[in-house]
């Protein structure tokens, strides 16, 4: 088969990488231009594309896949299916109705739950104890394809947004490789309609999604810690609105008769906070403009008292 890839992001390298090293006949890539990134602001390429050009395999990089001009030139490629992961635009009917073999896209999460753009950041908030990857045929619907198959895997306590995201997309380019393979290149694998009751929304994190709440559980705010890791990062503020981003930490069955938000230091190295339902031990953190550090370290750095409070701003 003729296979069109469209993908961008980090998720989306290894299908890519599955495909070429399985000596599928990969026509082309789809993925967005190169965006500026860093404190320098220089244009990076999307990480599908670096591999790509080591392939040489050919990368088109449209503002708008959806524009007449660039749909005419994935008419002209001819591809008997296209397939999606991480690409980060909606394909419109005009690009779905191209490939004979229909449109596959890779998405992490066990659809009809988590449809979006951050379902695997979205599971970890939610505090899930298990998720996976879908295959299904892409329509015009955020999401809302028929289902091709699923693979199901335990979420650890210690897993975040980033060890997750690795593992579901090896999984995920496993699952895809073998369902190229058992296509016969003529008609779209089959499918099975999801269950829209059931359908949970998975949208973009903003900035504002990190901000900690002291007044929730321990356990929701560390799967907020977990959840955000990639970006925007849990913070929080003290001392004058200084902020602070908390990178790893550990819920506790204990409680502190303290509100919520109030630190206790115990012996100049545990560093633990009262919250609305438990209490939370910070193990690393980092102050803004500062290096991550470890709690002891901030303790003694920023000379921190039992009874000190972090900040919830509006």
């Amino acid at each position: 088969m003729r296979i069109l890839f469209m993908g961008t992001s980090e998720f989306a390298v290894p299908a890519l990488k599955e495909l070429i090293s399985d000596k599928f006949e990969l026509i082309g890539l789809v993925t967005q231009p190169d965006r500026p990134s860093g404190r320098g602001k220089r244009l990076n390429p999307p990480p599908v594309k670096i591999v790509a050009a080591e392939h040489n395999i050919p990368v088109y990089q449209p503002e708008k896949v959806r524009k007449p001009d660039f749909v005419k030139t994935l008419k002209h490629l001819a591809p008997d299916v296209i397939v999606v992961a991480a690409f980060g635009q909606l394909l419109p009917q005009t690009v779905l109705d191209i490939p004979p073999c229909g449109t596959i896209n890779l998405h992490p999460s066990l659809l009809p739950k988590y449809r979006g753009a951050a379902p695997i950041q979205w599971a970890l908030i939610s505090g899930e104890t298990e998720t996976g990857v879908t295959l299904m045929l892409l329509d015009a619907g955020e999401d809302t394809g028929d289902i091709i198959s699923t693979d199901q895997i335990p979420i650890r306590d210690e897993d975040t947004a980033f060890t997750l995201t690795e593992q579901l997309a090896q999984l995920g380019a496993k699952q895809l490789v073998r369902c190229l393979s058992d296509m016969s290149g003529e008609v779209p694998p089959p499918a099975i309609p999801q269950n829209h009751a059931e359908a949970t929304h998975a949208p973009r994190l903003t900035k504002e999604t990190g901000h900690i709440d002291w007044n929730q559980p321990a356990t929701t705010i560390h799967n907020l810690v977990r959840g955000t890791a990639i970006w925007p990062g849990a913070y929080t503020f003290f001392r004058e609105k200084l902020r602070l981003k908390i990178v790893r930490c550990q819920p506790l069955r204990r409680t502190l008769a303290a509100q919520s938000g109030t630190l206790e230091i115990v012996k100049r190295q545990e560093l633990i906070v009262a919250t609305g339902d438990g209490a939370l031990r910070l193990l690393e953190v980092q102050p803004a403009t500062k290096k991550a550090m470890e709690a002891s370290d901030f303790i003694n750095g920023y000379q921190l008292q039992t009874g000190e409070q972090f900040l919830t701003l509006s």
